[in-house]
């Protein structure tokens, strides 16, 4: 769920929401990447198949369309139904972690890219288990010392600051 977390803020920075105004639902399916509700009552819906070049692209190319992709289009034909859960935080502590470090600022979301991105390595390399990787990105936030107003390479060396403290504690491992 750490990625959904990364979606949260990138909609809210991409796309200026406030962190209030944004509530997050699990989508077993994964062919729906967004939705607005606005003020009338409507909601529109960015939907696709689960490919992320498609939602990135919007993201990068907003308000304008993206060039035409080498993406199969959605057809509602063959999807049979959308579901939709209330996010768990029990199950997924990452998630939380992540939402409450990006509303910080400063450096500590750069630095909570960088340990997410090694502790993932770690599990898939089997130096951890999968249950360890929220742990370790939480160590990694309680060592880091933030920036307040940071610079893009202050930015850049926090997020490599957390993946080798991250690195560091997988090896003692």
């Amino acid at each position: 769920m750490m990625n959904k977390a990364f979606e949260v803020i990138e909609a809210r920075w991409l796309f200026n929401v406030p962190w209030e105004n944004i509530e997050v639902v699990v989508h077993p399916e994964s062919i729906i990447h967004s939705m607005v509700e606005f003020s009338d009552g409507s909601t529109k819906a960015q939907l696709s198949y689960p490919d992320m070049r498609i939602p990135i692209m919007h993201a990068l190319f907003f308000p304008d369309r993206a060039p035409k992709s080498h993406t199969n289009p959605f057809d509602p034909k063959k999807t049979k139904s959308l579901t939709f859960e209330i996010l768990d935080q029990d199950r997924y502590p990452c998630f939380e972690i992540a939402l409450k470090i990006a509303k910080q600022g400063g450096t500590w979301p750069s630095a909570l890219s960088g340990a997410d991105e090694a502790a993932v390595e770690a599990f898939l390399d089997s130096k951890i288990k999968f249950t360890e990787i929220h742990t370790l990105i939480e160590q990694a936030i309680q060592d880091h010392e933030s920036i307040t107003n940071p610079t893009t390479t202050e930015m850049l060396k926090a997020s490599h600051w957390a993946y080798n403290r991250v690195s560091k504690l997988t090896s003692r491992n």
